[in-house]
């Protein structure tokens, strides 16, 4: 039997084959595009509580003055639905609006100018895809003279690299992978690193720990006691990806949001890429450090030097968190091992005393209840400088005036 095809047939075959493989090529883009939007951890800082993703309005606390994030919906009256790639592109890698203003380096161009142009267009066709927000963008609050854009243009002369990532030949794959990941669209040192007094990353301190809006983004160079040197290397996976390692950390804070948003997105071979590039980072030395590790009764302590934070703890901390700081019935709650614990100024301690917490782990949501209202500043200092000299190697020596100053620049 013979089988004659027309023209036609021949055509309309060829049209839905190519539609087809268009179609299958536009899904693959927005599935990268989606992927390296979590990994850039964009949606972190463009979004407020109980608002639209990507429709910004955050503020962002600087020395200067307060920022706030830009909707970067499609909306085009107020988002970035009129830009063209090379708009994307240059905002991206050189912090500049299509507009010709300079974006404030709270913006991670600094790091995300390692992206490929690919990259780039592909988080570009990802966020294109999604439903425009019709929110116009907040003015940004900042005095004289650092309202003056032209100043960042200048800033960019002296800081911005404006290359793209090259991988070193000397380096694994891997090794590779994670550096771009880290370096670039995770931005890991934007928080990580020390800066300079002209706020640019200071580069011989490349992730050995900086303070950041009132928290502490710790060491994480190779250092064995002030880094992650001394993690194993199951651990340092586990708690990129789920927020916790037992005995040796517990995200809070900005971290706990770059899990929420970022981290528990990526795969387990780009966090393990992630893990072999951060543990070949050279040792920085830190102030503070993991606590030496000493076994606790699972009994309240016979005596100690803060009565009241004791009694507090007691009441209502030790129910979920166990006395040998174990924590119950979820890991999450382990406080065993913590530089947390062992800084005298109980920076992310009072934070999360003060604001609680959320974690999004593989098996649900974990949530540290926020306790500003129920404690007052010398209850919260009590609390903090029991739970230090217990959990931890060395006292703190918190006061009442000090949690004062805290509550009161506590976003």
């Amino acid at each position: 039997m013979m089988i004659r095809l027309s023209l036609g047939s021949l055509l309309g075959a060829a049209l839905y084959a190519g539609t087809a493989l268009a179609q299958t090529a536009d899904t693959a883009l927005l599935e990268r595009g989606k992927y390296l939007t979590h990994a850039a951890d964009c949606l972190a800082c463009h979004v407020t509580e109980g608002g639209k993703p990507y429709a910004g309005g955050l503020p962002v606390k600087m020395p200067f003055g307060t920022l706030y994030s830009t909707n970067i919906t499609p909306d085009k009256e107020t988002g970035i639905g009129t830009w063209s790639d090379d708009d994307f592109v240059e905002a991206m890698q050189q912090g500049v609006g299509p507009d010709g203003k300079h974006y404030y380096p709270a913006f991670p161009y600094t790091s995300y100018t390692l992206m490929p142009r690919e990259d780039i267009l592909a988080i570009k066709a990802y966020l294109f895809s999604l439903e425009p927000v019709n929110q116009p963008n907040k003015e940004n609050d900042i005095g004289f003279p650092f309202n003056q854009r032209w100043g960042i243009a200048l800033w960019n002369l002296l800081f911005l690299d404006d290359e793209r990532f090259e991988p070193d030949p000397e380096q694994s794959e891997q090794w590779n992978r994670g550096a771009y990941l880290v370096q670039g669209p995770g931005h890991c040192g934007e928080c990580h690193t020390p800066r300079n007094l002209m706020q640019a990353r200071n580069g011989s301190e490349h992730l050995a720990g900086a303070t950041i809006q009132g928290w502490n983004a710790w060491n994480i160079t190779s250092d064995e006691h002030a880094g992650i040197g001394g993690w194993p290397d199951e651990a340092l996976a586990r708690y990129l990806a789920h927020g916790v390692a037992p005995g040796y950390g517990v995200a809070g804070g900005p971290m706990a949001e770059v899990v929420n948003y970022s981290l528990r997105h990526l795969t387990t071979e780009d966090i393990q890429a992630m893990v072999t590039y951060l543990k070949s980072v050279p040792a920085r030395p830190a102030e503070v450090t993991r606590p030496v590790s000493h076994p606790l009764a699972s009994t309240p302590p016979a005596d100690s030097a803060h009565p009241l934070g004791q009694k507090l703890f007691a009441e209502t901390c030790a129910s979920c968190h166990q006395w040998d700081g174990s924590g119950r019935q979820s890991e999450y709650a382990s406080l065993r091992g913590l530089r947390t614990l062992n800084d005298p100024q109980g920076l992310n301690l009072v934070q999360v005393i003060l604001n609680g917490d959320v974690l999004h782990g593989p098996n649900g949501h974990h949530l540290m209840p926020a306790f500003n209202r129920h404690f007052n500043d010398r209850e919260v200092s009590a609390l903090s400088n029991f739970m230090l000299s217990h959990f931890g190697s060395q006292n703190g020596d918190l006061t009442p005036e000090s949690i004062a100053d805290r509550r009161q620049h506590s976003h």
